[in-house]
């Protein structure tokens, strides 16, 4: 039988009612190392309150039961003194005693959700990236506790450190470590207080596309090459192909395929928009033309690598890995400085932009800008649309515009007959 704890102020029904209402908890007994029992007086039944220790220096506190101050226990929501002590050293320790069942934490939820976007091979980063920013009582707060009111405190308090649309996919990424640790612990019943309190910024989807003329994109590429051969290649390939560079560092020596007057890349797959068959998605390839000076550069790069080696390599004869902007990011800075622009908006990923509005304005089919570019019809529309409307379906549309006869000027009389 489990060790109970006397605590006269709290244990008897007429000794509670003697205290003042109040909305700080009255400290009880410690139940457990790290486990205590608290109690609330209320004008009605008083509310049972535990406070336990995360294991790094700091506590949490959460209400899960009425005392029997006026009605009486039913050993579910209402309790007395010695089943509230029962049902707090199972909320804190678990349903079974053991630590190991314990609660999870948000940053035990972090971990589990890297592990699973390992397992998917997907980016772990989405991640790690919240810890940057989450503040360590947050970080050390079981799951099944977070309320909506303290998660939007959070959010909010992101404004003006980065954009709207950043702040949202911050959000995205913690709503998934927390809705996979909601599956896996039925005790976690709280899902909406991360819905609510991390839902969406309004107003936040504007696009923030930053498209380069061609002379800025040659002299991108060029500047790239100046600095580092290696990186010139992979910019040069993304300049032409229009990939994520998180596609263009998976292509494997097998995927050049170097046709005299049609060359060609398989390019991988990014695999987004989630779902459960990642792994399968990447391992699909679509065919991209590149030009014939591109080709026979990057063949003079793979000469005597096997097949299945990695096409594209840093300076030091290694792969890039699955974030290859974290390898690059400063080169890039140098690179978009020396031809002129402000790398606080110009990144590699303008090269994608760049691509695809290059293939809008030539009246390429949307269609097939989309599968060049391993995305939907449905996104380059909400992303690109003005360049859509303002440029490519301006020409076409002046054709179908209906004709009239052109007016009299205001100085010319007609001659009476």
């Amino acid at each position: 039988m489990a060790r109970r704890v006397s605590f006269s102020a709290l244990e008897s029904r007429s000794a509670r009612l003697r205290l003042k209402i109040r909305r700080r908890p009255y400290s009880g007994p410690s139940l457990a190392r790290g486990i205590a029992l608290m109690y609330r007086r209320n004008k009605t039944n008083g509310t049972w309150v535990l406070k336990a220790s995360n294991g790094h220096g700091a506590y949490w506190t959460k209400a899960f039961a009425l005392a029997d101050d006026f009605d009486d226990a039913d050993a579910k929501s209402v309790l007395t003194f010695y089943q509230a002590q029962d049902q707090a050293k199972k909320l804190a320790r678990g349903d079974d005693g053991s630590a190991d069942s314990a609660l999870i934490t948000v940053d035990s939820a972090l971990t589990a959700y890297r592990r699973d976007l390992e397992a998917r091979e997907a980016n772990p980063y989405n991640a790690e990236w919240p810890r940057l920013h989450l503040t360590g009582v947050l970080l050390s707060k079981p799951v099944a506790l977070l309320t909506s009111a303290e998660l939007k405190k959070w959010r909010d308090g992101q404004l003006g450190t980065m954009a709207p649309a950043t702040i949202n996919r911050l959000c995205r990424c913690l709503c998934a470590a927390l809705a996979l640790a909601a599956r896996h612990d039925k005790r976690v019943q709280n899902r909406e207080a991360w819905e609510t309190g991390l839902a969406g910024l309004p107003d936040a989807q504007e696009a923030r596309n930053v498209v380069l003329s061609d002379d800025k994109v040659l002299a991108f590429v060029a500047a790239a090459y100046a600095l580092d051969h290696q990186l010139g290649l992979l910019t040069d390939t993304l300049a032409i192909t229009g990939a994520r560079p998180s596609q263009a560092v998976r292509l494997r020596v097998e995927d050049l395929h170097d046709h005299p007057l049609r060359p060609k890349l398989m390019m991988p797959k990014s695999a987004k928009g989630g779902g459960r068959n990642r792994s399968a998605k990447k391992i699909e390839r679509y065919s991209v033309p590149i030009t014939r000076a591109l080709a026979l550069r990057l063949k003079a790069a793979a000469k005597g690598r096997a097949g299945e080696a990695p096409l594209l390599l840093q300076s030091e004869g290694i792969p890039w890995d699955k974030n290859p902007g974290q390898n690059y990011h400063r080169e890039v800075d140098n690179i978009v400085s020396a031809i002129g622009l402000d790398p606080a908006e110009v990144t590699m990923y303008c090269l994608r932009h760049s691509s695809i509005v290059r293939m809008l304005l030539r009246n390429v089919p949307i269609r097939l800008v989309a599968s060049l570019h391993n995305t939907s019809v449905a996104m380059i529309e909400k992303h690109y649309s003005k360049y859509i409307t303002e440029h490519s379906i301006d020409d076409i549309a002046r054709v179908g515009l209906l004709s009239e006869s052109a007016p009299a000027a205001d100085n010319v009389i007609a001659l009476a007959r």
